[in-house]
């Protein structure tokens, strides 16, 4: 029996851990040689802009937001020695869910053996992963659930046009999925130790995908497409300047809510949104290469599943240790930025 600490004050307290880590992208490779042949761009402006080299595409028919999720959790239920029947519940981050409704968390739930436990979608773009996080933390910590499965995954390559005019957003993005299982434990030295989360909707239409939405009668119209409405739209230079701000300004929240200063970090894992933001953040937080984890010019802008598929990496190579202080951060459409600091 799992006792909730809520109703019995003298119970032990309960602290969350990654017990386990996966992630997927699909087999399809889309280098910058190949957006050339579709677009007026070139491998070198995308690498000075991005630092992106290639990406993957999803591959119709085999990959779904709903079947990278399986894999990349098959992989972090393996890595955490649990079966699907240990889960308690499922927190999934995507901008791209298979469907408008129903979420795609009940989607992952009938493919594996899960018991009929709850399925709760997030909407946080970009700061989804970490969203859903804090709110697996909150739960475990509150009593109510002991192992809960946290997702991000993202198919954004057929959202994108493959042309001139919408070169410089359709770029930076690419499809994949990253898992994490988050385990109760009564080890404070091992365990999340605080998560935080901010918004700034006034900026929202600096990074948005407008239509089809619910604010016409009709969601999508010939003038639509032809005004190239239905195609995602950046303020490039906005976002950069304000995530270059936020990023820095939420790592040094998380350290100092926990006494931390900027040298006592292990490793940084920034959601994969642009090398030019990372580096910027290396410099200004006086932190070398070994010290934070870039994949970006593999796999492109990911959204939510960025910073799983990195962390799952940096394990997979060793870059994770126990005992680690190691922190998670992102900013994205919203706009939203987050972070988590977490004693591996």
């Amino acid at each position: 029996m799992y006792i909730c600490p809520l109703f019995y004050p003298n119970a032990m307290m309960y602290y969350s851990q990654i017990k386990g880590l996966g992630f997927y992208v699909p087999e399809n490779v889309v280098t910058n040689a190949d957006l050339e042949k579709l677009m007026d761009t070139s491998n070198e402006w995308i690498i000075e802009r991005s630092g992106i080299q290639e990406r993957r595409f999803f591959t119709e028919g085999k990959d779904t937001v709903a079947t990278m999720a399986v894999e990349a959790t098959k992989m972090a239920l393996k890595n955490a020695n649990l079966e699907a029947q240990d889960i308690d519940f499922i927190i999934f981050a995507t901008l791209s869910p298979d469907f408008n409704f129903p979420g795609s968390g009940v989607l992952v739930q009938r493919s594996l053996p899960f018991r009929e436990i709850g399925a709760l979608d997030v909407r946080a773009q970009c700061s989804g992963f970490i969203y859903a996080l804090s709110i697996a933390d909150q739960y475990i910590k509150s009593g109510m659930y002991k192992n809960i499965l946290v997702i991000g995954s993202e198919v954004q390559s057929n959202i994108l046009e493959l042309s001139n005019r919408n070169r410089n957003f359709a770029v930076l993005f690419g499809d994949g999925a990253g898992a994490a299982v988050v385990q109760a434990t009564q080890d404070p030295n091992h365990s999340i130790l605080s998560t935080h989360l901010h918004s700034q909707g006034q900026y929202a239409e600096d990074l948005f995908l407008e239509h089809p939405g619910s604010r016409l009668k009709d969601r999508m119209s010939p003038q639509i497409i032809e005004e190239g409405k239905h195609l995602p739209f950046m303020q490039g230079q906005a976002v950069f300047k304000h995530a270059v701000v936020r990023f820095p300004e939420v790592i040094r929240e998380a350290l100092q809510a926990n006494g931390y200063a900027e040298s006592d970090l292990d490793l940084l894992v920034p959601h994969q949104a642009n090398l030019r933001i990372t580096k910027y953040i290396q410099q200004v937080m006086n932190m070398p290469d070994e010290k934070v984890v870039s994949n970006i010019q593999k796999y492109g802008n990911t959204t939510a599943a960025s910073i799983p598929i990195a962390l799952t990496e940096a394990w997979q190579e060793g870059r994770v240790r126990s005992g680690d202080l190691i922190c998670l951060a992102a900013f994205g459409s919203g706009f939203t930025w987050a972070s988590a600091l977490i004693r591996w």
